[in-house]
C-alpha cells in the first residue's frame, strides 16, 4: 500500500505538526478524484468503526490531528463522497496548485493519480483522511507563518513566530467555506498585497526579456556621450525611473532619473553614475524577484499584529520610523550594529516600556573586556571618562589596580559612564526590556549619520533626532511634550519617564519595500541574511517564474 511509504520526519522540528515536504505528495491527488469506497454513506456500525479505527490509529503519532479526530469522534473530514468533504478536497487541491503565486513551494499533486482505485478499504481510507488533514496543516502552516525557521537561517534572526494552533486550524476549516478559509490564510498586510503585484510584475518583465543590456564602462556623469550613456537611459526608461526618449547625452532628464533611482535604492541622491549606483543599477529583474520572494517569506514571519501604533526599525534602511494607524508619523536616520559576527543587530519584537533621560552607560562586559581592558593594561588611565566599579556597586581608584593581572574571564570590575553630553548613549535612551540588550538611543558620534551606509554600533540602534523621537512619543501623554522632556534633562540627572501606553517596536530587515502609492523600494543585503533565506528557499523548491516568455 502507499501509505507504508510515509514518514514519521515530519514529527520533528519545524513542522511538528505536519508531515514534510518529501512525502506529502502521498494523497493529494485524492483532491481531484472522488474517492472509491466499498460502501454507500450510510454505512454499517462495524463499518463506521474499521474506519475511525484507522484515522485514530493514522493520527495517533500527531498531535494536533490526534486532538482534533478525537474530539470529533474520529469523523472524516475529507475522505468521503459527502459533498462538503469534496469541496474541501477541491479547494485545498486549488489552493496547493496556486501557491507558486505567494512564493511558496510546488505542491506535487499527481503522483498518485493513477492509484486512487486502490483506495478500497476503510483502512487505507482512514490513513488517507489522516495524510490530507496532515498537507491541509502543512499548507496553513506555509501560508501563514512561513515555509522556513528563521532561526535555523541566521542566529540574528530571533524573533517569535506567532504559529496557529493546528486543532483550530482544521476546527475552523470543518466549519467553514472551504475556499473562504483557505483564500484567507495568507497575510492579510497592504505590505503582502503589495508584494504580491510586484511578484507578478517583474514575473512578466522576466518573461519579456528583462530590462535590457548591462551598462558598461566607468563613471558617468551630466554632459557625457557616449554608448554606455544610452545603455543607461535605454535601462532606466525600461525600469520605469524615466520617460521615454532618444537622448544621447547624459543631460537634465537622465540624471533626475538616476537621482530617483538612487533614493529608491537608499543610495545618496548626487545623480553621478559611480560604482555602486552603476552595480544597482546593473541588478537583474531575477535578483529583485528573489528578494520580493524573500521579503514575501518576512512577512509570513511577522504575521501578527503590529499595533495602532508602533515604532519600526528597518535595519537596511538605516532608518526608524513611528507609525499610527498604518502612516508614518515620524522618521529620522539610524545607525545600526556593524557587520560583524558580535555586533549585527538582531531582528525581533518588543515593547517600549520607558525613557531613561540623561542616561548612565553601563559598559556591557564584552565591549569593556574586549576592547578597553586591553587600553587599560598598557595605561591604566586610558578611557579616564569610564568609572571603574566594584561588585559592591564602589567606585575604585585605578592607580590601585593592576589591569595586566585579568583577563576577559577574571576582570572583576564593572565600567560605567555618567550622565554627560559626551555620553555614549548621548542624552536619552528608549527601553523595551530584551533579553538581547538591545535599545534605541541618542549618541555625541552625530557625523555617521551623513553616510550612506550605517552599520557602526555595537547592536543597538542610534538615533539621529532622538529628542524629536522622544517628543513623539510622549506627545500621546501631555499637551506639552517639549517641555516634559526638558523639564527632566535640565537636571543633568537620570531619570525615567515611563510610556503610559506601551509601544510595540518591531526590528526587521526588508531589502525589497512597497511603497503605499505603488512602486517598490530596494536596500543592499547588509548582513546578507536576505541570500541565506532565499538559498533556503530554493532548497525547499521555490522557484523563480517568467511569465509570458
Amino acid at each position: 500500500m502507499f501509505f507504508s511509504k510515509v514518514s514519521k520526519a515530519h514529527q520533528t522540528g519545524r513542522f511538528a505538526s505536519v508531515v514534510t515536504k518529501g512525502v506529502r505528495f502521498a494523497v493529494v491527488s485524492v483532491l481531484s478524484t472522488a474517492l472509491v469506497v466499498g460502501a454507500p454513506e450510510k454505512a454499517t456500525a462495524q463499518q463506521v468503526t474499521g474506519l475511525m479505527q484507522s484515522i485514530a490509529e493514522a493520527s495517533s503519532d500527531h498531535k494536533a490531528l490526534s486532538e482534533f479526530y478525537r474530539a470529533t469522534g474520529y469523523k472524516p473530514i475529507f475522505a468521503t463522497n459527502a459533498g462538503r468533504a469534496r469541496s474541501r478536497r477541491a479547494a485545498l487541491l486549488n489552493a496547493l496548485k496556486a501557491a507558486p503565486d505567494h512564493g511558496l513551494a510546488p505542491y506535487d499533486t499527481t503522483l498518485l493519480e493513477s492509484k486512487i482505485r486502490s483506495i478500497g478499504s476503510e483502512r487505507d481510507l482512514g490513513r488517507a483522511e489522516v495524510e490530507m488533514a496532515k498537507l491541509f496543516l502543512e499548507y496553513a502552516r506555509d501560508m501563514q507563518t512561513g515555509q522556513l525557521i528563521p532561526s535555523r537561517i541566521d542566529k540574528g534572526i530571533v524573533r517569535s513566530i506567532p504559529y496557529r494552533d493546528g486543532v483550530a486550524l482544521l476546527t475552523n476549516f470543518a466549519q467553514s467555506s472551504p475556499r473562504g478559509y483557505i483564500n484567507q490564510l495568507a497575510p492579510n498586510s497592504p505590505e503582502y498585497a503589495r508584494l504580491l503585484k510586484e511578484k507578478a510584475v517583474l514575473e512578466r518583465t522576466i518573461g519579456a526579456g528583462g530590462w535590457g543590456p548591462k551598462v558598461s564602462g566607468g563613471k558617468l556623469t551630466e554632459g557625457q556621450s557616449n554608448a554606455n550613456v544610452v545603455a543607461l537611459r535605454n535601462r532606466l526608461i525600461a525600469m520605469g525611473y524615466m520617460k521615454r526618449s532618444a537622448t544621447t547625452v547624459f543631460d537634465e532628464s537622465i540624471k533626475g532619473a538616476v537621482q530617483r533611482f538612487q533614493a529608491a535604492h537608499g543610495m545618496t541622491p548626487d545623480g553621478v553614475v559611480g560604482k555602486g549606483t552603476l552595480a544597482e543599477v546593473n541588478v537583474e529583474p531575477a535578483t529583485r524577484l528573489a528578494a520580493i520572494h524573500v521579503a514575501l517569506e518576512r512577512e509570513r514571519w511577522t504575521n501578527f499584529e503590529r499595533g495602532k501604533r508602533h515604532v519600526l526599525v528597518n535595519i537596511t534602511d538605516f532608518t526608524a520610523k513611528i507609525i499610527d494607524s498604518g502612516k508614518v508619523t515620524f522618521a529620522t536616520r539610524s545607525v545600526v550594529g556593524a557587520n560583524d559576527s558580535d555586533r549585527r543587530t538582531p531582528e525581533f519584537s518588543d515593547v517600549m516600556e520607558y525613557l531613561v533621560i540623561n542616561p548612565t552607560w553601563n559598559v556591557p562586559r564584552s565591549i569593556a573586556v574586549k576592547e578597553y581592558l586591553p587600553l587599560m593594561q598598557r595605561d591604566a588611565g586610558a578611557v579616564s571618562h569610564l568609572r571603574l566599579v566594584d561588585s559592591r556597586g564602589q567606585v575604585v581608584d585605578r592607580a590601585n589596580v593592576d589591569f595586566t593581572e585579568f583577563t576577559d574571564k577574571t576582570f572583576p570590575f564593572n565600567l560605567k559612564q555618567p550622565p554627560s553630553d559626551g555620553n555614549a548613549l548621548g542624552l536619552v535612551k528608549f527601553i523595551f526590556p530584551n533579553k538581547y540588550n538591545i535599545y534605541l538611543h541618542d549618541t555625541p558620534a552625530k557625523s555617521l549619520f551623513a553616510k550612506e551606509r550605517r552599520a557602526y554600533s555595537h547592536g543597538c540602534i542610534r538615533l539621529k533626532d532622538p529628542f524629536d523621537f522622544a517628543y513623539a512619543l510622549l506627545a500621546k501623554q501631555t499637551n506639552d511634550p517639549v517641555g516634559l522632556f526638558k523639564s527632566h534633562l535640565n537636571t543633568r540627572q537620570e531619570s525615567v519617564v515611563d510610556l503610559e501606553a506601551h509601544v510595540p517596536v518591531h526590528l526587521i530587515y526588508r531589502t525589497a519595500i512597497s511603497l503605499p502609492k505603488g512602486g517598490m523600494e530596494y536596500r543592499r543585503d547588509v548582513y546578507g541574511r536576505d541570500a541565506k533565506i532565499w538559498a533556503a528557499l530554493q532548497k525547499q523548491g521555490v522557484q523563480l517564474r517568467a511569465v509570458g516568455g
